[in-house]
């Protein structure tokens, strides 16, 4: 017996009426609204941005041969020029720091008698150490964080060769901000001073503690 095979069809889906369509809403949105994650950090950010709020990398690839535009129209603080402005920097807080030191010595000295050397250091000496290294670390973050969330915001040392350090997009940064980039610098020279070295080598001229502290050094 032959078999006879019945084709279905099935009847398209109406068009929607005029009506149907007047309560169809569409939704637009600006790319300029859209986030995108940082494949470094995995931070969210503004598609239209050039840079990583948090790190502070690159989110666009960069072109060869072309370096990234600083901003306001002003270059980057070199490794080189940064070195020798961190030198000066020690020598102003050496001058600050010398005649606290030789008091405190002069007053151990004075009230131990340590100039006899057959007398074993005591526990004084200790302490006095201590005091000097809190009064050192103190200093060195107060003149760090106050001058660079300045007005001018700079160490003596930037000063000099016209540098200042700025958030990621040229604006002045905060005490806290200031503060945590010092903390920060602790991480740089604790392996073996590359968190420094690397202001030589990166895109932006940025350290590691620039990084952590979404930072840029600009001179000019």
């Amino acid at each position: 017996m032959p078999r006879v095979f019945v084709a279905l069809l099935r009847r398209p889906p109406p068009s929607p009426s005029s009506s149907q369509l007047s309560s169809v809403t569409i939704y637009f949105r600006s790319m300029t609204e859209a986030t995108v994650f940082c494949n470094q950090c995995g931070q969210a950010v503004n598609v239209a941005a050039s840079f990583c709020t948090r790190c502070g990398g690159t989110l666009r690839p960069a072109i060869p041969g072309m370096t990234i535009a600083a901003p306001g129209g002003a270059q980057y603080g070199g490794f080189w020029i940064r070195f020798v402005a961190r030198l000066i920097d020690g020598v102003v807080v050496y001058i600050v720091l010398g005649p606290i030191a030789v008091i405190l010595i002069s007053g151990y000295f004075a009230t131990h008698h340590a100039f006899d050397r057959r007398q074993p250091p005591d526990a004084g000496l200790f302490v006095m150490i201590g005091l000097m290294a809190m009064v050192a670390g103190l200093s060195s973050w107060l003149y760090e964080a106050l001058m660079t969330s300045s007005s001018k915001p700079g160490t003596l040392g930037k000063m000099v060769f016209r540098m200042k350090v700025t958030d990621l997009n040229g604006a002045r940064i905060s005490f806290a901000r200031a503060t945590g980039r010092f903390l920060a610098k602790i991480l740089s020279g604790m392996i073996l001073n590359i968190g420094y070295i690397m202001a030589a080598f990166t895109e932006r001229k940025q350290a590691l503690h620039d990084m952590i502290a979404g930072t840029l050094v600009l001179r000019g």
